[in-house]
């Protein structure tokens, strides 16, 4: 099938805006949990209950100091923090005095955050944190439009605080005429590329554009999320990323209780105080979750045990599929690990989780099978910063794994002649920000947005994505070889981080591997090896060349011959962000990392 598409849900009014939800929540139920935050104790502890009646105050209150600084409709205001609680309040403050949001990773270096700020023509910053106002600082005389920066967190005679106090004077009308006035088609907010190929552009997205993505997907696909009594999620990949923030607005409009956490080192604990009935991550973070639960089970020295309630979780699953479903005798082996096993998985989620949604890259079958059959099923979804993140997602009834699901609706999906596929519907961004050059390219006849990304449907409209259009590998044989296939799976491993496959004009493919620090401890102590040996003195080790080379014989099932990885080169060090060889959403910057490591590619294929 070349193309399939299903009927809006529900249609935007040209006056709807994102702001309303706020002002309409509280009229309606002013004393509904609408958000938590951590109390004094922090993440770990107790947290606060903020009522719908309580956020519209807030949010006016900041949205009148907007005002009183002279912020006005349709101007550009920036945001860098980690995801907080102040986000969401700002983001809501900066919609009801009608201006647009233009949020900056907290992982930018300056020359990233300068480009953001200086593009945009933004009139004003919020930066959290003293460090991110002394980066912005730094290049302020370089933007000339920038006239305030106000600091998120406290110690600064240019806070949140002093902002608020600087809008007393302003009357409640007109605040309540700002929040109307921005139509459906108005921009909402302009969000920079991570960059992986070329200087960021920034994507426009309009209050139309939010709107059909969260109300078509919380009335289809992902309703159930919206089911359980006090539902609601954990926020903790950045803000900053679409993904992220159409969860944000979708809590608001569809009345689920949303938190946020900024600090990974203490999810744990912060995922155990809030209890979500549902959390979104990238693949990484459930391959943590399971390599780490592995990791741990070995150290107790209950591997074997892990090892078994694992194959029974996935073949559980697997069943799941078949028409008669698990049998007795899986059933209860699959009952015995869920007391001694599963519940305590569970538990480190929180204890109420029944779903998660993933997106950013692919999730493996063999980790959706075992999520599963844990008792947390995993929705794989896709979609860009330009489709107002997921055109696709997997529903709970209608969960075909290995696939990235049905359109949303409102959606249609197309797949080109070269297996491009093409999106149209509401979700699509109206065009690159200063860019008609970008936008005209991106576009195809009809208006179909065109993705760079390469896939298939089926019959049933479920979409698998094969490749990356830009980054096809074409070996001197003239072999075309989509890496994310293999890269995904070597991700998968317990002991390897990241990965990048190589191989356009060569003889065959290789892979540059790097190792996960976290499990190259336990590892040592498993095989004997000195605690303080590093990767370098062991990257010919017979025992870590076996292991990693068991990782891509895995990964190389997946593929044709031909396509597969025949030799493979362990790294000294991670690939990282402040290097600029990751992007902000941790995607590989293969440029970056081909000039870094051409001595070590030319080595694999000395």
């Amino acid at each position: 099938m070349h193309e399939y598409s299903i009927p809006a849900l529900a249609e935007i009014p040209a006056t709807a805006n994102i702001a309303k939800a706020v002002f309409r929540r509280a009229a309606e139920q002013p004393q509904a949990v609408m958000l938590r935050r951590p109390g004094p104790a922090g993440l770990s502890g107790e947290w606060a209950d903020v009522t719908a009646r309580q956020f519209r105050d807030e949010v006016t209150a900041l949205a009148k100091g907007l005002i009183a600084a002279g912020i006005e409709a349709g101007d550009r205001v920036a945001l860098m923090s980690h995801t907080r609680y102040e986000w969401t309040l700002i983001d809501y403050a900066v919609w009801t005095a009608g201006a647009i949001v233009v949020p900056v990773y907290e992982t930018s270096s300056a020359e990233q955050a300068e480009w953001i700020l200086s593009d945009s023509g933004a009139r004003a910053c919020f930066a959290e944190t003293s460090a991110f106002e002394q980066v912005i600082d730094g290049f302020r005389d370089r933007v000339p439009t920038l006239e305030h920066i106000w600091r998120i967190e406290p110690g600064s005679e240019a806070s949140l605080d002093s902002l608020t106090e600087a809008g007393i004077a302003i009357e409640d009308r007109v605040v309540s005429a700002r929040a109307a006035a921005a139509k459906a088609s108005d921009l909402a907010t302009v969000i920079y590329t991570s960059g992986t190929t070329g200087r960021p552009k920034g994507c426009e997205l309009t209050h139309r554009n939010l709107l059909a993505a969260v109300r078509n997907a919380f009335l289809g696909p992902l309703v159930a999320f919206t089911a359980t009594e006090d539902a609601g999620t954990l926020l903790f990949l950045p803000l900053a990323h679409v993904f992220a923030r159409i969860i944000e607005v979708g809590c608001i409009e569809a009345g689920l209780v949303l938190g946020h956490c900024g600090d990974l080192n203490a999810l744990l604990p912060a995922l155990a105080a809030f209890r979500p009935t549902f959390i979104l991550a990238v693949p990484r973070v459930f391959e943590k979750v399971y390599n780490s639960a592995e990791q741990k089970a070995i150290g107790e020295k209950k591997g074997a045990i892990f090892s078994r309630a694992a194959r029974t979780a996935i073949a559980y699953s697997q069943a799941l599929e078949s028409p008669g479903g698990p049998g007795f005798g899986l059933r209860a082996q699959h009952a015995l690990f869920d007391r001694l096993v599963y519940v305590k998985l569970r538990a480190a989620l929180g204890g109420r989780t029944g779903y998660a949604v993933s997106g950013g890259a692919a999730l493996t079958e063999r980790l959706c099978h075992f999520f599963r059959g844990v008792g947390v099923t995993v929705l794989q979804g896709y979609g860009l910063t330009e489709t107002t993140a997921a055109a696709t997602v997997n529903q709970p009834d209608r969960n075909k794994i290995g696939t990235v699901g049905q359109p949303l609706p409102g959606v249609g999906i197309k797949i080109a002649e070269d297996g491009e596929i093409l999106i149209m519907g509401g979700i699509v961004f109206p065009g690159y920000w200063h860019n008609e050059a970008a936008t005209r390219e991106t576009f195809a006849q009809e208006g179909w947005f065109r993705t760079g990304d390469l896939g298939e449907l089926d019959d049933e409209g479920f979409l698998t994505i094969t490749g990356r259009k830009k980054e096809i590998i074409v070996t001197a044989a003239g072999k075309n070889v989509a890496p994310a296939v293999l890269e995904d799976r070597l991700r998968s491993h317990a002991l390897i981080s990241q990965t990048m496959v190589v191989g356009d004009g060569r003889p065959y493919i290789g892979a540059l591997i790097t190792l996960d620090p976290e499990a190259l401890g336990p590892w040592k102590a498993r095989r004997g090896k000195p605690a303080d040996a590093t990767i370098a003195s062991l990257r010919d080790d017979p025992d870590l060349l076996a292991d990693v080379q068991a990782a891509v014989d895995d990964a190389n099932h997946a593929v044709s011959r031909a396509e597969s990885i025949r030799r493979f080169r362990i790294l000294d060090g991670d690939f990282t962000v402040e290097s600029g060889q990751l992007s902000a959403k941790l995607g590989i910057r293969r440029s970056v990392l081909a000039k870094d490591f051409a001595a070590d590619i030319d080595m694999l294929y000395a």
